[in-house]
């Protein structure tokens, strides 16, 4: 239409529009868009900050309580199980007869006149080889005759047992097997009869010795025959340890299910280690003839509380650890830092308030029982009876996050506490603040880009395509927008109808494309995974057990193949294929992947079979007759090399952007093995598969190969 037949609205349309002195839609639309977006994108990004920070750190903090509470149940069912092995040890036939033999052969030697020189030995042993090494492990001075027995009875056992003791790190062992005071006494011919009874408690049941105690109190008779042997527990040198308390007590109830354990204290016959004991009455309901002391290894404890020094593998990353303090505020296991890096633990130590000679002397010993002092806030509460988690200073006067409760054990007053570095529990939040910023700035700038085109392209003709966009997006491919105005818009309109019509005929095609792939993709993997990598997993991964995986390889193909076209070496490496794919169906045999020397499979994978490893076998045997044939209809010389092993494997899609499914674990790398264990054609099998095929096959052992840190021996299907 020309200016001159215009009609009067026209003009006064377009003078409107001349004279207008405002912003245009498009800047009014761009503006509203890039208020709209950004502030929503604030608000969301804000929002989905906080929510997320806050679940980061209460998954820490949940993280430590739940260790902290698994390990609690362990160490209490440890102790249960430590106080009802010594209950039931204390009971038993054996434990009844070597105390009345060891008690009446003590009294006897009780009754005798005193070797000569038995004292003299004694003291010198005392003065030249206890005494120092006590002295100098303590730092304490003691009397030459402070630890010899006030008995006849045990003067003569420390004479004939305690004084062989010379060296403290290999003598020890040597008397645990010497029951024999060579006397011939009484005492002598029950120690030799029933003593073995405490060296099968010390080698077996794990304690770190055992002492046996008559109804006076008496140590009559010890594991490891050291300065307690024969000393009084109510009169003698350790009438004031805790078990002489314990005994006391365990006697005073005169019943023999009375377990009495005692807190860690140095121990001064075991040259003041730390040391915890369970003791229990010996006998039975008529009667109590003494106590059974049992004396907990330090080790064990430790063991539970450091996770056997398994900390990364048990969720406390690289500065988390689990440790129990008594009442008074003193260590009862090892702290972790010192275990990995004394240096550090000792610098650590005194910087955090702990005395250098303290330090020093933990780092000497190698442990921190009773000697690295905990007066956190932590500690305080669960001594109170409290749990609960807090972040602050911990027992090294660094910044951790702590979860702490009591440990319920009876006869001990003990908490148990689980720490870990601030840094490193919050590493998570740090790490989700960093990526919701960028991705904030991102989703600003992508928001700014964004409202800036969707300006450029909306006018009053959208409406129009709005609506057709909506039928089409209701599934409508034959919507068309009318053609009305002859500029941009009608362009676009024009362009839609077009779109319109290709979408329709793409609608077709990748509807005839997503069958193709849905088919393509079951040839790749199982389908229950094709349903999980269509569901967006990133990481898919199962573990099976009892699935047997055969590793064959193709020996000499290579060879044949340099005389070959490139299409002919495909087709026949294609009819091998085949044929392998024929061979593992015929057996009942899943094929896992195909290299272009090599076929991976498993039995038991998919489908659970019962006869897995027999239907293994067969598809390697049959894989030979597929070689077979191809060297006879082709005139080649092509051999095959097969391995076969049975167990745990785990499978799943491996490099997310090249889609392989895969197979891997022990068995498969077994099977991978024992295929070359010779470099000869043939089917290889470990001793695994041999055991349970060995009534079917016939097998000649080919040769042996290291696994799992020892021999396996290797055969072959004949």
């Amino acid at each position: 239409m020309s200016e001159g037949t215009a009609t009067p609205a026209t003009r006064e349309g377009r003078r409107s529009w001349r004279g207008r002195a405002g912003l245009s839609i498009q800047s009014k639309l761009l503006i509203m868009l890039l208020a709209v977006s950004l502030v929503s994108s604030v608000i969301v990004g804000a929002i989905g900050f906080i929510n997320g920070r806050g679940s980061l750190h209460d998954a820490a903090v949940d993280q430590l309580i739940t260790i902290r509470s698994m390990r609690a149940a362990e160490i209490t069912d440890e102790f249960d199980a430590v106080k009802r092995d010594a209950s039931l040890h204390s009971r038993n036939l054996s434990a009844q007869t070597l105390s009345t033999s060891i008690n009446a052969g003590f009294a006897a030697l009780q009754q005798e006149e005193q070797e000569p020189g038995e004292i003299e030995e004694l003291q010198a042993y005392y003065a030249d080889t206890f005494i120092p090494e006590l002295e100098a492990r303590t730092g304490d001075q003691y009397g030459d005759s402070a630890f010899i027995p006030e008995s006849v009875a045990g003067q003569h056992l420390q004479a004939h047992f305690t004084t062989q003791n010379k060296d403290f790190d290999a003598d020890y062992d040597t008397l645990l097997q010497d029951n024999d005071p060579d006397d011939e006494s009484a005492y002598g011919q029950a120690a030799q009869q029933y003593g073995d009874y405490f060296t099968r408690l010390i080698q077996e049941a794990g304690y770190e010795d055992a002492l046996l105690m008559n109804l006076d109190g008496d140590v009559v008779f010890s594991a490891y025959k050291g300065p307690e042997l024969g000393t009084n527990l109510l009169t003698g040198p350790y009438r004031d340890t805790s078990v002489a308390n314990a005994y006391s007590e365990a006697i005073a109830t005169n019943s023999v299910n009375t377990v009495i354990l005692t807190d860690f204290e140095r121990w001064i016959p075991g040259l003041n280690v730390p040391s915890m004991w369970v003791v229990s009455p010996v006998g039975n309901s008529d009667r109590v003839t003494g106590a059974l002391a049992f004396q907990i290894s330090l080790d064990t404890i430790n063991n539970l509380t450091t996770g056997s020094e398994g900390w990364k593998e048990q969720g406390l990353g690289d500065t988390g650890e689990v440790y129990l303090v008594g009442r008074d505020d003193l260590m009862r296991s090892n702290s972790r830092i010192l275990i990995e890096d004394p240096e550090k633990y000792e610098e650590r130590a005194v910087n955090g308030g702990v005395a250098p000679s303290i330090a020093k002397r933990a780092v000497e010993v190698d442990g921190t029982v009773l000697l690295q002092p905990v007066t956190t806030q932590a500690v305080t509460d669960a001594q109170a009876g409290r749990s609960g988690t807090t972040t602050g200073r911990d027992y090294l006067g660094g910044d951790s996050v702590t979860a702490y409760a009591p440990l319920e054990v009876e006869g001990l007053d003990w908490v148990i506490i689980a720490r870990i570095d601030s840094a490193e529990a919050f590493a998570p939040v740090s790490d989700f603040t960093r990526t919701v910023l960028l991705s904030l700035l991102g989703i600003l700038l992508g928001v700014s880009l964004l409202s800036l085109l969707l300006a450029q392209v909306f006018t009053r003709p959208i409406h129009r395509l709005v609506a057709a966009t909506h039928r089409v997006a209701e599934g409508d491919l034959d919507v068309q927008v009318p053609q009305g105005s002859r500029d941009e818009f009608g362009d676009l309109g024009s362009a839609f109808n077009d779109m319109a019509s290709s979408l329709r005929v793409k609608q077709e095609l990748i509807d005839e494309q997503h069958a193709e792939n849905e088919r393509l993709l079951l040839t790749l993997m199982p389908e229950r995974v094709a349903e999980r990598y269509k569901k967006g997993d990133e990481a898919i991964s199962e573990a099976h057990e009892n699935v047997s995986v055969v590793f064959a390889e193709l020996i000499g193909f290579d060879d044949y193949a340099r005389g070959l076209t490139p299409e002919q070496e495909i087709g026949h490496l294609n009819t091998l294929m085949r044929g392998f794919d024929e061979a593992a169906e015929k057996a009942g045999v899943e094929k896992v992947r195909t290299l272009r020397g090599g076929y991976l499979a498993s039995s038991g994978l998919i489908v659970p079979r019962v006869d897995n490893v027999r239907r293994s076998v067969d598809f390697a045997r049959n894989l030979l007759g597929v070689i077979e044939r191809f060297n006879a209809q082709n005139g080649t010389s092509i051999g095959l090399r097969a391995g076969v092993d049975t167990g745990t494997v785990t499978s799943g899609l491996v490099a997310r952007t090249s889609l392989a499914y895969d197979l891997w674990g022990d068995a498969v790398n077994l099977a991978y093995r024992v295929r070359s264990v010779t470099g000869q054609p043939g089917v290889y099998v470990s001793q695994t598969v041999y055991d349970r095929t060995r009534e079917v096959f016939t097998f000649t052992e080919a040769g042996t190969i290291e696994a799992h840190g020892t021999t396996e021996t290797v055969w072959k299907v004949a």
